[in-house]
């Protein structure tokens, strides 16, 4: 199986890059390249990419909004988004966006070919520093109760214990 896959970035140069490093595998085809959100979104639902290559910063129109909307219109693309910004927050929007994963463009070569693919197959792809911190928010943040309602209940004590 090909993956076919969308470049969005506003920079001409690294998106030559990452066409040359995403081309030495057999298995990924670059369907095309946007220089901004807006016409990612419309050029994604042409040629239905299996993947989105989208960056988190960029002139005319950003990419957090732009996987938003990718999403609304083209169900079958999967959006990865690649950037410089190591930011929590643009990691829980792009999350919440719908993105299938973050990464940071100090990724390794072999290991953006990896998460291509595993995005492709339905999988999600975070930078393990980004993993890191979503694990560290988590467990500071207050335990929540499922149901408040229960909370106000009287705890059972064992019958081994009466």
């Amino acid at each position: 199986m090909t993956v076919r896959v969308l470049l969005v970035d506003d920079h001409d140069l690294l998106r030559a890059g990452l066409a040359t490093v995403l081309g030495v595998d057999p298995e990924i085809e670059v369907v095309g390249e946007c220089s901004e959100g807006h016409a990612a979104v419309r050029v994604a639902s042409e040629r239905e990419p299996d993947v989105v290559l989208m960056d988190i910063e960029m002139p005319g129109g950003d990419g957090i909004t732009a996987t938003a909307e990718l999403l609304r219109v083209s169900r079958r693309s999967r959006v990865l988004v690649l950037t410089t910004f190591d930011v929590d927050d643009y990691v829980l929007e792009a999350l919440r966006a719908g993105a299938s994963g973050f990464l940071l463009k100090t990724t390794p070569p072999r290991d953006l070919i990896s998460a291509v693919k595993a995005c492709a197959r339905g999988e999600t792809a975070l930078a393990p520093t980004v993993i890191d911190r979503l694990v560290d928010r988590y467990l500071a943040a207050p335990a929540r109760v499922a149901n408040p309602a229960l909370a106000a209940l009287t705890p059972a004590k064992p019958k081994c214990c009466e």
